[in-house]
C-alpha cells in the first residue's frame, strides 16, 4: 500500500507527485493515459507569470450581450451550455465584479508571481530545458484604440503586481517577429513569461523525473475509486492499486467524481481547441492576435493555433467555428501549410467559480484530498499549488493554503 495515490497525470497531478516525493512520500501517480495527454496537452505553451487577474466575465449588461451573441471571437456561448452551467455562471459572475474581482487577484496574483520560480527547478532536473524560451509572449492588435486602452490596463496590472511589461509599436513588433505578414499598431510584452514548444512533452518530462526518483506511474481509472477499509483503491491493469490516501488531480472531471461522494462543486467548463500546421514560419514568441482572441504558438509539431473559450456540455460535439476562425487569420499573418491533424484537439478548463484552485482534504471524507480548478492556468500553476498541497498535507497553514481550501467551496 502507498502513502498516497494521485489519480489525474496532468501538470498539476504530476507536479503534486513530485512535491509529495520531495517530502518523503511513497507515491504512486495513475491516470488512464499517459502523463501529460489530456487537457495539460493542449496549453497555448505559456507559463503565464504575468496572469496576475483571472479570467472575469464582463458585468455591463451591454457587454454581456455582445458576448451572449459572439460578437467577438474570444468565447463562444450555446444555450445549452449556459443551461447546463446556470448556477456556476452566476456565481462566477458576481465573483466578476470588481470588488470581489479585486480580492480574488490579490491571492491569485500570489500564485502567478510564483510560477516560474516553481517551475525552473523542475524543468533543469528534468532535463527539459529545450523545450523552453524566456520572456514569454505578445498580444498584437491591429486596432489603436484597443491597444490603447489595453496598454493602460496593462501598465496598471505591471505597476499593482510588479510584472514585467514592454509595450511596442508596430515597427518594433514587425522587427522583433519579422516572418509576420501582417502590419499591426502595436502589442503587449509580457516578459515574465516562459513559452514551452511542447506542454504535453514538458508534463511527460516531469513524469519521468518522478519516475526516476523513485516513483511509480500507472495505469488506472479514477472512476474505480472506492474506501478500501481505511485507505483508497483503483482497479489497476495488474489489480488493485491501494493507498492510505488519495489526490484527485482530475481537472475538469473532478466534480463527477466528487459526487459519487457526496459533494456538489459547481463549475464552468470553459472548452479550447487547437490545431498544427506544417511548414510554420519563424514565430520567435506565443503570439495573441487579439483581432480573433487566437494564441499562435511555435512547437515542435509545427504552428499552434489555440483558441479562446467555448461554453459548451462537455459531452457537446466539435463545433469548428472558433478554431475556422483563428485559422483564416493564421493564413493572413503567415504562409502556411496544411493543418498536421484532420479533427482539431479538444478540451475542457476547470473554471470555478471563486476563480480559484481548491487544493487539501476533504471536510467529510477523512483520506480523500482534492487539487483542481485552475482554469485557464493549470499548465502554469500547477508546480506552485503543488507545493501547497504537500506543505497541507504535512499539516502546515498559511493564508494562501487557508484561501484554497476545498471547505469554502464544497458541500
Amino acid at each position: 500500500m502507498a502513502e498516497v495515490l494521485i489519480l489525474g497525470a496532468g501538470m498539476v497531478g504530476t507536479a503534486t507527485a513530485l512535491a509529495l516525493q520531495a517530502r518523503g512520500h511513497d507515491v504512486v501517480l495513475a491516470d488512464r493515459r499517459a502523463p501529460g495527454r489530456e487537457t495539460s496537452y493542449g496549453n497555448a505553451g505559456v507559463i503565464q507569470g504575468e496572469a496576475a487577474e483571472p479570467y472575469g466575465l464582463p458585468t455591463r449588461p451591454l457587454e454581456l450581450l455582445s458576448l451572449a451573441l459572439g460578437a467577438k471571437n474570444a468565447v463562444r456561448v450555446t444555450p445549452a451550455g449556459v443551461a447546463d452551467q446556470f448556477g456556476a455562471l452566476m456565481r462566477y459572475l458576481r465573483n466578476s465584479l470588481p470588488a470581489r474581482h479585486r480580492a480574488i487577484s490579490a491571492v491569485y496574483s500570489q500564485l502567478t508571481g510564483r510560477a516560474m520560480a516553481a517551475h525552473e527547478p523542475l524543468v533543469e532536473a528534468a532535463g527539459a530545458g529545450d523545450l523552453m524560451r524566456p520572456h514569454g509572449f505578445r498580444q498584437a492588435y491591429a486596432d489603436p484604440a484597443r491597444l490603447e486602452a489595453d496598454s493602460r490596463n496593462a501598465e496598471r496590472l505591471a505597476r499593482d503586481y510588479g510584472r514585467g511589461l514592454r509595450l511596442l509599436d508596430g515597427a518594433e513588433l514587425a522587427r522583433a517577429e519579422p516572418g509576420l505578414r501582417v502590419s499591426y499598431a502595436g502589442a503587449i510584452q509580457w516578459e515574465d513569461c516562459w513559452a514551452c514548444s511542447d506542454p504535453g512533452g514538458l508534463v511527460t518530462a516531469y513524469a519521468g523525473l518522478f519516475a526516476q526518483r523513485g516513483g511509480e506511474v500507472v495505469e488506472a481509472d479514477a472512476q474505480s475509486l472506492s474506501a478500501d477499509g481505511s485507505g483508497w483503491r483503483v482497479a489497476g491493469p495488474d489489480g488493485p492499486i491501494t493507498a492510505e490516501r488519495v489526490v484527485l488531480a482530475l481537472g475538469p472531471w473532478t466534480p463527477r467524481l466528487l459526487a459519487r461522494f457526496g459533494y456538489l462543486v459547481p463549475m464552468v467548463g470553459k472548452r479550447g481547441y487547437h490545431l498544427h500546421f506544417r511548414g510554420a514560419p519563424t514565430l520567435n514568441l506565443p503570439l495573441m492576435d487579439m483581432t480573433v482572441s487566437s494564441v499562435m504558438s511555435p512547437m515542435r509539431a509545427g504552428l499552434r493555433v489555440a483558441t479562446g473559450a467555448e461554453l459548451v456540455p462537455m459531452t457537446a460535439p466539435i463545433n469548428r467555428r472558433q478554431i475556422t476562425r483563428a485559422e483564416a487569420r493564421a493564413r493572413q499573418m503567415f504562409d502556411l501549410g496544411e493543418a498536421v491533424e484532420a479533427t482539431p484537439w479538444v478540451g475542457t478548463r476547470p473554471c470555478l467559480p471563486g476563480m480559484l484552485p481548491l487544493l487539501g482534504e476533504l471536510p467529510r471524507t477523512p483520506g480523500l484530498w482534492v487539487h483542481f480548478g485552475h482554469g485557464h492556468q493549470g499548465f502554469t500553476l500547477g508546480p506552485v499549488t503543488a507545493e501547497l498541497l504537500a506543505a497541507a498535507m504535512a499539516g502546515e497553514t498559511s493564508p494562501l493554503i487557508a484561501a484554497l481550501s476545498p471547505a469554502r467551496a464544497m458541500r
